[in-house]
């Protein structure tokens, strides 16, 4: 069932495959200004944390966000041959000290049932809640707090 969008004249709707980056960034920055009012602290800070191998190839990394006193990190790699190191831990361990640093109080992260559940509860993330998706699958989403409660 088609719902057809009722716009102005002169406007027009399309649907875009891979949007550009600055097309992202223009829709984020406008929903950003929108929120402004809603938050005591309405900075953001996109960041990305990599291991590098001496050609310069990335072996591991970490991607996050922090806004609203919050960090979340929105993605996690680390190569299969470099697991089990620590690197994975260190990279955590960073991206929550700069969120602390930045003023967050919590950190947030999600994942399927069959990457990491059980790596981010070693870490005090604790399970908040999940979904069935993908299918015969979960997405289990976890929270941690990272500094005390404020008085």
């Amino acid at each position: 069932m088609e719902h057809a969008l009722d716009l102005p004249s002169g406007h027009r709707f399309s649907i875009e495959q891979n949007p550009s980056w600055q097309d992202r960034e223009f829709i984020d920055e406008r929903l950003g200004d929108y929120n402004a009012p809603f938050l005591p602290d309405h900075r953001y800070d996109y960041f990305g944390l990599f291991v590098r191998d001496d050609v310069g190839t990335i072996r591991a990394g970490l991607i996050g966000n922090l806004y609203a006193r919050w960090l979340f990190i929105n993605l996690l790699w680390v190569d299969t041959g470099l697991r089990r190191r620590g690197i994975g831990s260190g990279l955590i361990a960073e991206a929550e000290r700069r969120a602390i640093a930045f003023g967050c109080h919590s950190a947030h992260v999600d994942t399927f049932s069959f990457q990491g559940p059980e790596f981010y509860p070693r870490f005090g993330y604790e399970v908040f809640g999940t979904i069935d998706y993908p299918p015969d699958h979960k997405r289990i989403f976890l929270q941690k707090r990272l500094i005390a409660e404020e008085a």
